[in-house]
């Protein structure tokens, strides 16, 4: 059996029942690869944790850091903030071979291949306003009166920049200049914990919510940078969409109370590209 390139985000392994199932997810092949698409966990000892046995039972694993990642947690005894937290992370990954997006992209060479891998950490900027808000001020005050505020706020810091909007910009910036370096003759399959788009945050219930879920900086880079598929996560609303003829899948497990009201046992690992033929 080929093997196959497979997708999931929001383990959320603070949750019990959310650890039991992180701990089942097993390769179909000696060779499956497996994107985590962020929102492991808070705490950086779980975070390790889960993504070192993921790293013992699959052939390669990569990893896009979350918001909750880059929490700086009260209950975290590891207590860095922003980028210095960030920096920490992909230090502990390449200390148990994990792949981040500060890591040479890989090349997937299996039956759909050969297909660049790319995990890209970019954050949001507020663009995704409230609709008819002119401003960010604006759309946060109108999330604040309608009671939907992202724990972000008072748990992701930016240091040492001035706001999340900086460091989004500056991730883009930095992040852009490497996608534009890809060999052009190659797709991608691009990665990450936030959607590149705008348009998967139209079916969120408290729409006030989707400022916190990307950024208008990317919304063309699943066509310049030839994506074959674009895997994130963050809404907790797992499903298939295309978009411009590009697949978008949102591989999300989400919080046990969420999935708990889908039908079936939960198997959050989603099939991106190759498998059985």
């Amino acid at each position: 059996m080929p093997s196959s390139l497979l997708a999931v985000s929001d383990l959320h392994v603070a949750y019990q029942e959310n650890r039991l199932i992180s701990e089942a997810l097993a390769p179909e092949t000696d060779g499956d690869w497996l994107i985590v698409a962020g929102d492991v966990g808070e705490r950086f000892a779980d975070i390790e944790a889960t993504l070192r046995s993921l790293r013992e039972r699959f052939a390669t694993v990569i990893w896009a850091p979350g918001n909750h990642e880059l929490w700086t947690h009260p209950g975290d005894p590891v207590q860095l903030r922003g980028v210095a937290r960030y920096d920490a992370l992909v230090r502990m990954c390449r200390d148990i071979d994990v792949v981040t997006p500060e890591d040479e992209y890989p090349v997937w060479q299996g039956p759909d291949g050969p297909v660049v891998v790319a995990p890209l950490f970019q954050l949001y900027d507020y663009s995704f306003r409230v609709p008819g808000a002119a401003t960010k001020q604006e759309s946060l005050e109108r999330a604040y009166e309608a009671g939907v505020v992202c724990t972000d706020e008072s748990l992701l810091h930016p240091d040492p920049y001035p706001n999340r909007e900086s460091w989004c910009r500056a991730r883009v910036a930095a992040t852009e200049a490497r996608l534009a370096a890809i060999d052009p003759d190659l797709p991608t399959v691009l990665i990450s914990h936030w959607p590149l788009v705008r348009q998967p945050t139209d079916v969120l219930w408290y729409p006030e919510f989707a400022q916190w879920c990307g950024t208008e900086l990317t919304a063309d880079w699943h066509l310049r940078f030839r994506a074959a598929a674009a895997v994130y996560g963050h809404l907790h609303i797992p499903r298939s969409t295309n978009y411009d003829g590009v697949p978008f899948e949102e591989v999300s497990l989400g919080y046990p109370r969420e999935w708990k009201r889908r039908s079936g046992d939960p198997s959050p690992m989603r099939r991106i590209l190759a498998g059985p033929r």
